[in-house]
């Protein structure tokens, strides 16, 4: 039956952020390199230093779990911390984690695509639909498939179309700007966590990408909003005053999967054999969705997959 995280993630599902070495090898193995995935440690701040003392408790429960993802753990001067990353102001205590990671959603993407056509798979862009008894089309075109999973994100609903099933997932809207900063290396620097929902996070080629919203409740309505940029300018300025004089390149929209509680919704479809679904992974797809992809694809073949006995069955609503 499909699964569905309540409450916090234990066991199996803490080694999420260890599975990308393992993702990164088997990309490897096929001849694809390239997926803008670094380990350039990462930065708490807060000018509270309460604050930060909580977070480094936290830190330090989950270094005793995976200390190899987490690696070194430093409480840092504001000083040490201006040095790592140049556009934090003066008055800030910092938790550096060496462990601390990015990646580039859209080279993953194309990563993955890539390795996948190279081991045998086969794209069909077009409109698919499931339909009667769960067979699949493309534009109208019908597809045989032993088994087919539904990794349609906040349009999964639409996908299983009219098989019944629905599974308590709704869009929230994502609002990310990516700034430059010609002329300055940004190769070497961490991401910052100010202990808020927004975020800071260096790529190579004097990039910044910075946000981002939680807009909960916007529906399919992917536009860049006036109110929402604002926010993230905003977010950004309050942490890392240094930006104000970034270009602002681009501000890039997704429409989140947001599962009801919070946690995915991975497994089988109850009353349909050999169709299977993995949604919900909201705002930690790229951290989750390697190990809990990587699990449902053993779990169809009829493999062991321990990473989901975590996640609570339960069954899905119908139409």
């Amino acid at each position: 039956m499909v699964v569905r995280g309540r409450g916090t993630l234990r066991g199996p599902l803490r080694t999420e952020a260890a599975f990308w070495p393992e993702v990164l090898a088997r990309l490897a193995d096929v001849g694809v390199t390239r997926t803008d995935h670094r380990r350039r440690g990462a930065l708490v701040v807060h000018a509270d230093p309460a604050e930060v003392d909580a977070a480094e408790a936290r830190v330090e429960c989950r270094r005793a779990a995976d200390p190899e993802v987490v690696g070194r753990v430093e409480r840092i001067s504001g000083a040490r911390a201006r040095d790592l990353f140049p556009p934090l102001p003066r008055g800030l205590d910092a938790l550096w984690i060496e462990g601390g990671g990015r990646v580039d959603g859209r080279t993953v993407r194309d990563a993955l695509l890539d390795a996948a056509g190279r081991l045998g798979a086969v794209r069909r862009p077009g409109r698919a639909a499931l339909v009667d008894d769960g067979r699949v089309t493309v534009d109208g075109h019908e597809l045989r498939a032993d088994a087919v999973v539904v990794a349609g994100g906040a349009w999964t609903n639409d996908l299983l179309g009219t098989l019944g099933p629905r599974v308590p997932v709704a869009p929230q809207r994502g609002q990310i700007t990516h700034l430059t900063l010609p002329g300055v290396d940004t190769t070497q620097w961490p991401s910052v966590h100010p202990l808020s929902h927004n975020y800071l996070v260096a790529f190579d080629g004097s990039r910044v990408a910075v946000g981002a919203t939680r807009e909960t409740g916007s529906g399919f309505d992917a536009r860049v909003t006036a109110a929402g940029q604002l926010q993230v300018l905003q977010d950004t300025l309050s942490v890392a005053p240094g930006l104000a004089d970034a270009t602002v390149l681009e501000t890039r929209v997704g429409l989140r999967p947001l599962a009801e509680d919070i946690l995915p919704i991975v497994g089988a479809v109850p009353a349909h054999e050999g169709l299977f679904v993995a949604t919900g992974y909201g705002a930690a797809g790229l951290t989750m969705r390697p190990l809990l992809g990587d699990a449902l694809a053993r779990s169809v073949i009829g493999e062991p997959a321990p990473e989901l006995d975590d996640l609570r069955p339960v069954p899905l609503t119908l139409a």
